[in-house]
Parts: C-alpha cells; sequence; structure tokens
C-alpha cells in the first residue's frame, strides 16, 4: 500500500468515519497488492472486435471477384443471426435503467453485431441497389437498428453509431477526424440542421430524464450536442456574411449553448463537457471581438494592443487552470 493511500485510510480513521478493526481489514487487503484486470480485458475484447469487423471488410474489398457478392452477404447474414441469437437469448431484455450483464462478452458481440449490420446493408445498397436511389435508406435502417440495440441490450457503443447515423442521415459528418470539414460555409443550411439536431438531443434528455429511462445515455447526447452546436456557431462567426449580421445571432446561440452546458456539467459533474465548454467559448468570445474591433480603428494604439496580447492569453490559460480546479472542488463536494 503506498504512502497517499495510507494516509487516506489514516486520515478516514482520526475523523471516526470508519472503526479500528475496519481500518485493519482495509490495511490488510491493500497490502495484498491486488489489481484488476477488468479495464485491459475489455480493452481487449474492444480492439477483437475492430480488427475483426476490419478484418471482414478487408476480406470483401480483396477477394470480392473470386468470392462472389451472393457468398460474401450469405456469411454476413449467417455471422450477423448468430451473434444476434446469442446476444437476444442470453440478455435480460429490455429495461428502463442501466443494465449490467453478466459476462462482459455480451456487450462486444451487441456492438460486432451491429457493425456487420451496418456493413450488410451498405455492401447491399452499393451492390445491388434494393433502396433504389433512395440512398437515404441505407442510412437510416441501420441508425434505426442501432438506436434498437443501443437501448435493449444497453449498449453505449452501439448509441454512438446510432447518433454518427443520425447525423449522417441529415448530411452531416461527426467522425472526429471529419466533424470539422463539414461544409457549413457553401451550406448555411447545414448549420441550422446541426443546431437543429443539437438541440434536439438536448430537449430528449430532459424527456429522458423525466421518464427516468436510460439516463446514463444522456451524457452520449450531451456530448454530440455541445460539440454539433458550437463548431456550427463557430463556423458560421468565422464566415462573412457581410450586411446581414447573421454572424452576430450565431454568437448568441453560442453563448446561450454554453450557458447550458456550464450547468449542465456541474449537475451530471462531467468534466468532458466543461472542458469543451470553455474551450467553445472562449475560442468564440475571441472571435466574436475580432469581429466587433474590424469597426475600431487602433492605427493610433495598435503598439499597444500588441503589448497587451501576450499578457492576455497568459491570463487566459492561468484562468483556464483555475475553472478547472474550482469544477474539481464544487463537484467533489
Amino acid at each position: 500500500m503506498n504512502k497517499f493511500d495510507d494516509q487516506a485510510t489514516k486520515s478516514l480513521l482520526d475523523k471516526n468515519l470508519i472503526t479500528e478493526n475496519q481500518y485493519k481489514e482495509i490495511t490488510a487487503y491493500r497490502n495484498l497488492n491486488i489489481f484488476s484486470l477488468n479495464a485491459e480485458l475489455k480493452l481487449f475484447l474492444y480492439l477483437s472486435i475492430l480488427l475483426f469487423t476490419s478484418g471482414i471488410g478487408i476480406l470483401i474489398y480483396k477477394n470480392i471477384d473470386s468470392i462472389g457478392h451472393i457468398a460474401i452477404l450469405s456469411l454476413l447474414l449467417i455471422i450477423i443471426g448468430v451473434c444476434f441469437y446469442y446476444c437476444f437469448k442470453n440478455s435480460k431484455g429490455f429495461q428502463k435503467t442501466e443494465t449490467v450483464f453478466e459476462s462482459p462478452i455480451l456487450e462486444y458481440l451487441v456492438l460486432g453485431a451491429n457493425i456487420l449490420t451496418c456493413i450488410f446493408i451498405g455492401y447491399l445498397q452499393f451492390q445491388y441497389k434494393p433502396f433504389g436511389t433512395h440512398y437515404g435508406l441505407a442510412t437510416l435502417i441501420p441508425t434505426l437498428v442501432s438506436f434498437f440495440c443501443a437501448y435493449y441490450f444497453d449498449n453505449k457503443s452501439v448509441l454512438t453509431i446510432a447518433i454518427t447515423g443520425t447525423a449522417a442521415y441529415i448530411g452531416l459528418s461527426v467522425t472526429p477526424q471529419d466533424l470539422f470539414h463539414n461544409d457549413f460555409y457553401s451550406n448555411p443550411n447545414l448549420s441550422y440542421s446541426a443546431i437543429i439536431l443539437g438541440g434536439l438531443f438536448i430537449l430528449y434528455t430532459i424527456y429522458s430524464s423525466r421518464i427516468n429511462l436510460k439516463t446514463h445515455f444522456n451524457i452520449i447526447y450531451l456530448t454530440f450536442a455541445l460539440h454539433l452546436i458550437s463548431i456550427a456557431s463557430i463556423s458560421n462567426l468565422v464566415d462573412d456574411y457581410n450586411h446581414d449580421g447573421i454572424w452576430m445571432l450565431f454568437g448568441l446561440v453560442l453563448a446561450g449553448s454554453s450557458y447550458y452546458f456550464y450547468k449542465v456539467s456541474h449537475e451530471a459533474k462531467a468534466m468532458s463537457l466543461y472542458v469543451f465548454m470553455i474551450i467553445y467559448a472562449y475560442i468564440g468570445l475571441n472571435i466574436f471581438l475580432f469581429r466587433i474591433f474590424q469597426f475600431i480603428d487602433f492605427s493610433d494604439i495598435w503598439e499597444l494592443f500588441i503589448l497587451i496580447l501576450p499578457a492576455y492569453f497568459i491570463g487566459s490559460i492561468v484562468l483556464f487552470i483555475k475553472l478547472i480546479k474550482k469544477f474539481n472542488k464544487e463537484t467533489a463536494e
């Protein structure tokens, strides 16, 4: 047992929060130096699912001519059927509250079956076009399947796929590498879609909290909502809407969003929401000030302005650190 843990346990004893017997039991248990492999095993399970589904994709790509489309689709359908059969047979069924399964394998089989379902429907549409030119259906159907699996099997990873599919259906890309590459500039309607979708996610979290439906999913919805609303607003703050001043409206949207996520991050004690909220609010504030300063003549005081900039950025870093410390202190109480 390390010195820090020993001092922490001793302080509990000194405050009479634990008894002498409990202190001895805790000390004896920690001296055994037992550690859990749960996180490591789950990581390997997750990697195995990703490698397996990636391998299926590579197999299809390299042998599409020699194996044949029907054979590949049949093989995928059999694997999907076996995975879902095992999952439904061993699951506890749908529950409104958080469900913990006895075996972690079930969680990753659901994820694997869901990914393969997306591959199957995408491949089917690409090769045989059962939905005709309605390519949105090829996105919508896997999305609906993902939502069903996420709620029935209580799977956060599958819920992430479902939310990503929802965004893709309306023309947004919300993967980490593509999130900043959505074409908000040439297609302003995409910005409105992103903000509306983020707002709908927020409204859903409020509704699900009232009816107590999978409330542990709310952090995922809120994370997507924060990124969608903030990035769409910042993109339009940068864009030049010249005479109509619509960029100011997006500034107000970002300000309202930042205030809401400030409150929610404290209520949910979610450090990730709080940190990203600060970053987006800081970027948006600086862009907003820069656009306001465009109307001010700095020709006489530009040297003073340049001298102030280093202090401003250093002060911003110090303030950021203080805000994080304050958040940790408030949420720990």
